[in-house]
């Protein structure tokens, strides 16, 4: 976040790394890490499928150009790959345990990115056109398709298949119902009876964000060998992580600089997009004008926009946002204070999802 800090980790940077206690790693350089430890596996269950998808796959992921030219475009931080390496070391496991998890986390993602895009219309995927305008909806749709299932048969090959299967498929259908609540959102009134509270829309996105990332640290936990009671709380750490991240990117979506967040000012707004700093906004005293600016249009122009978004700061949507996030982030700190974790990396994990809240990577 750009002006307001969610969280500052109170680890001592000597827990992070002993041998180099002045200088820790940041948050993307843990996530670089990660990425590349992964990387090979990842590329590896990418060419098990049919050549064509495969294209696709490395097209979303940025590896290549339509018709499979090499190239090297961002296409993400590899959040959920880290969190299953982090998994996997903060139980004090190797590393590599937690890598066909990370694999298997990131085609989940990679299959819902695609899929979403096609639901919300959207054109471009990080600044190319989406793989539904590169290659067709009915080949994007295919090659989510295949990514999930290759997602499942990846930890269906590890030692723990039965529990990571389990841990996967759950979370994803938990995917699918906050995905699905989302979009009933668009449809709900802003204020009455029918509008949507605060309660839903957190449990929507824990569902639909927080879900992935609880799996990702717990699937790493469990393939390193991680009791029960320490893979719960890691599940349930992540997806305390999934709702404030969300929340942080609502407040970036209608503040944020859209240089440093690749979204255009106000671009929530614009959509009618149920966010929480709107949500919160409606409930306080004196919301009559910025209820009704709402309710004109599902989509407003820049001066609307502009109005609505000091409509909602004024009336305290931004700072209980804030608020709302901290919680969520100082309830995924006190579930990873209540295990046994190794300190180094429960240094980096802290470091990481900081980071995410804040959005400072």
């Amino acid at each position: 976040m750009t002006s307001t800090a969610l969280h500052r980790s109170t680890v001592p940077a000597e827990s992070v790394n002993p041998a180099a206690a002045q200088s820790p790693p940041s948050a993307a350089q843990v996530l670089r890490r990660c990425r590349e430890l992964a990387a090979p596996a990842l590329s590896e269950a990418i060419d098990t499928l049919h050549p064509w998808v495969a294209e696709m796959a490395r097209y979303a992921l940025g590896r290549c150009e339509v018709g499979g030219a090499p190239a090297d475009h961002s296409q993400g931080k590899g959040v959920r790959q880290a969190l299953a390496v982090l998994g996997a070391e903060a139980v004090s496991g190797p590393a590599d345990a937690g890598v066909p998890g990370a694999v298997a986390v990131e085609l989940v993602h990679v299959f819902s990115l695609l899929h979403d895009d096609i639901m919300d219309g959207d054109a471009l995927r990080r600044g190319r056109p989406a793989v539904w305008k590169a290659y067709g909806t009915g080949p994007a749709v295919l090659a989510g398709d295949a990514l999930f299932a290759l997602a499942v048969e990846t930890v269906a090959l590890t030692p723990q298949a039965g529990f990571a299967v389990r841990q996967l498929t759950a979370a994803l259908g938990d995917l699918v119902r906050g995905q699905a609540d989302d979009l009933l959102f668009a449809d709900r009134p802003w204020t009455g009876p029918g509008a949507v509270g605060a309660g839903e829309y957190e449990t929507m996105a824990e569902r639909k964000t927080g879900a992935l990332l609880g799996c990702a640290l717990a699937l790493g936990a469990r393939l390193a060998g991680a009791p029960g009671g320490t893979v719960t709380a890691l599940d349930r750490a992540g997806r305390h992580l999934g709702v404030a991240f969300q929340i942080a990117d609502d407040v970036l979506g209608i503040w944020g600089d859209p240089s440093v967040t690749g979204k255009p000012v106000h671009g929530d707004l614009r959509q009618g997009k149920k966010t929480l700093p709107v949500l919160a906004a409606l409930n306080a005293p004196g919301c009559a004008e910025l209820a009704g600016l709402l309710g004109v249009s599902r989509s407003l122009d820049g001066a609307g926009a502009r109005r609505a978004a000091a409509l909602v700061e004024r009336a305290g949507g931004r700072a209980a946002a804030v608020r709302e996030a901290r919680r969520h982030l100082a309830a995924a700190d006190t579930l990873l204070a209540g295990v046994p974790l190794a300190q180094g990396p429960a240094a980096e994990l802290r470091t990481v999802l900081s980071a995410l809240a804040e959005r400072t990577i």
